[in-house]
């Protein structure tokens, strides 16, 4: 059996996903306390480079001195939205057990916000490190969270019909910055 044919369509290409960044890191840096250390968090795969990306905009446009980077393994679906795990799966690295950041402000940065289930787990985790306070970016938001999150930072809304999958290419795993809308093609 075949998978279903899909059809795409590119939504955002590289130059606007840099104009979204710039308009994102403006507002992160409106959100964030220059005086308090910050600590930028990405969560694997696809919000670590984004993280980093808004890190280095934030120390060179901002004026933000360099935070602590950190990445979190955190997993529910697959990239075609396929559940993989009904309990929302987050690894964490051995080297995080001791990771102290009580007064720290987080910036939790993800590809896509969609249910939230696995923002949430991310949440709870960084919850019991106890820091000051945590905000969220995320490049795109659904609009159709479940869940008691949401974003302070995003660089795109997007309500697409269920079943469609936004596709968020971001290098190093893929070689061009964009945004496609991938759906089912229609049975003639």
């Amino acid at each position: 059996m075949h998978p279903p044919a899909q059809v795409r369509s590119r939504l955002y290409d590289s130059a606007e996903l840099e104009a979204a960044l710039q308009v994102m890191a403006s507002q992160a840096g409106a959100l964030l306390q220059p005086l308090q250390p910050l600590a930028i968090i990405g969560i694997l795969r696809r919000g670590a480079p984004l993280a980093q990306r808004l890190a280095d905009l934030l120390v060179q446009r901002h004026g933000i001195a360099p935070p602590l980077r950190l990445d979190l393994a955190v997993k529910r679906y697959a990239d075609d939205l396929t559940l993989l795990h009904p309990e929302t799966r987050l690894d964490e690295p051995a080297s995080h057990a001791d990771l102290d950041l009580r007064g720290h402000q987080l910036l939790v940065v993800d590809d896509v916000l969609y249910h939230g289930h696995s923002l949430l787990r991310v949440l709870q985790y960084l919850a019991l490190k106890q820091p000051e306070q945590i905000r969220v970016a995320v490049l795109v938001d659904r609009c159709v969270v479940r869940l008691p999150v949401h974003a302070d930072v995003v660089g795109a809304r997007l309500q697409m019909a269920p079943g469609s999958i936004i596709d968020c290419h971001v290098p190093p795993y893929e070689s061009d910055f964009q945004i496609e809308l991938v759906h089912p093609e229609r049975a003639p």
